[in-house]
């Protein structure tokens, strides 16, 4: 066993440094450059569009009673969550009164 190659082997590699982030005049100047059927372009316009449209005022009422059910239904499931955890007491309780009267009739019977 050559316990001298497995250390050559892993030898460390020197990752080259990052380069500087571009300035801002680089950057203008690669957008003045670019066609005007960039995809960049293409994207920025789709969220134009979206905003110049707005919301109207039904997607407002739609989104505001879409809110409310959340809340109110919210509301109910931590009211249930409660409701659940006092039955789920109630069981434990059931359970190890029924195992205590369970070891008094086996004591019982022998």
């Amino acid at each position: 066993m050559n316990l001298g190659m497995g250390a050559k082997s892993k030898k460390r590699v020197v990752l080259p440094n990052r380069p500087d982030p571009p300035t801002v005049e680089q950057i203008l100047e690669d957008i003045s450059k670019a066609s005007s059927n960039d995809p960049v372009f293409s994207v920025l316009e789709d969220e134009n569009q979206d905003a110049d449209k707005g919301s109207s005022d039904n997607d407002v009422e739609t989104k505001y009673l879409q809110s409310r059910k959340y809340l109110e239904v919210n509301e109910q499931l931590q009211k249930i969550k409660g409701e659940l955890i006092q039955r789920r007491e109630v069981l434990q309780d059931a359970g190890k009164q029924l195992e205590i009267i369970v070891e008094e009739v086996k004591g019982r019977a022998l």
